[in-house]
């Protein structure tokens, strides 16, 4: 039976606080959602290692969860989880330019097996699995995602740095806190959610997205497009509520559920 809708997810900002304990009532909101016959799944900017143990906490039972920004898809195999879709690129000619313009900034690439290579230890990031290597061989991979990370640099500094070097050969985003994010040339969270829709057959208008980033501008306008709903949380940046239809509470005080609530 076909769902009633297709619900997307952001997870950081949107499902859980900067101390990644959930935003109130969400668990009971989105589990609500998912009974009342909802499509329920994560969409994030998260690798796949980072962002499991949300689909288990939640008891997502979606086959299907979007991770690293839409370059990779994963999907139910039984009682284990297969890369169903994956997006690269060569990451090389970007990281150059970038090293250029932020020579002791920190570079990481996930590959698409999900291996993460880094050049220096990345605090806050999920490094299971992950490898220290030299620049030049992080550049020569095909990967699914490149985080640069520079603390000494805000966000303001990295909005310039984008403007400076053009990086029109990749999709990127500006974290709330100094990183860079960037995938693969058109790869966001809705191409990734589109394959997804189309796989299910929910028509689009039963699309409902949630999120707060940057990254999550892509996601909203592909909603939209379909004549669905996009739902920005309430301490989103200025452009990324001006990229939603809908605002909701911030994620200290519940937006999310709040919103998930409208569904039923």
């Amino acid at each position: 039976m076909t769902a009633r809708g297709l619900v997307g997810l952001d997870i950081d900002g949107t499902l859980i606080l900067p101390d990644e304990t959930f935003s109130p009532g969400v668990v009971d909101a989105v589990a609500e959602v998912r009974d009342a016959g909802h499509e329920v799944l994560l969409a994030t900017g998260r690798s796949w290692a980072a962002t499991e143990r949300y689909v288990d906490l939640l008891g997502i039972t979606s086959e299907f969860t979007v991770c690293s920004n839409g370059a990779v898809t994963m999907r139910r195999n039984g009682d284990g989880w297969d890369r169903w879709h994956v997006e690269t690129f060569d990451p090389g000619p970007v990281l150059t330019m970038l090293r250029e313009r932020l020579p002791e900034a920190r570079y990481m690439v996930e590959l698409g097996t999900g291996q993460r290579l880094y050049t220096a230890v990345l605090d806050d990031w999920t490094l299971d699995g992950g490898r220290e290597v030299t620049f030049e061989e992080l550049a020569a991979q095909q990967v699914s995602r490149v985080v640069v990370v520079s603390p000494q640099h805000d966000e303001e500094d990295f909005q310039r740095l984008v403007a400076e070097a053009g990086l029109n050969e990749v999709t990127y985003a500006i974290g709330w806190t100094a990183w860079l994010d960037i995938a693969p040339l058109g790869v966001d969270k809705g191409t990734a959610l589109e394959r997804v829709r189309g796989e299910l057959g929910i028509d689009g208008h039963r699309v409902f997205v949630a999120g707060d980033g940057r990254n999550d501008v892509g996601m909203f306008g592909w909603a939209l497009r379909h004549g669905g709903r996009a739902v920005a949380m309430g301490q989103a940046p200025e452009e990324v509520l001006d990229a939603a239809g809908e605002r909701t509470g911030v994620v200290e005080d519940g937006g999310l559920a709040e919103a998930l609530r409208g569904l039923l």
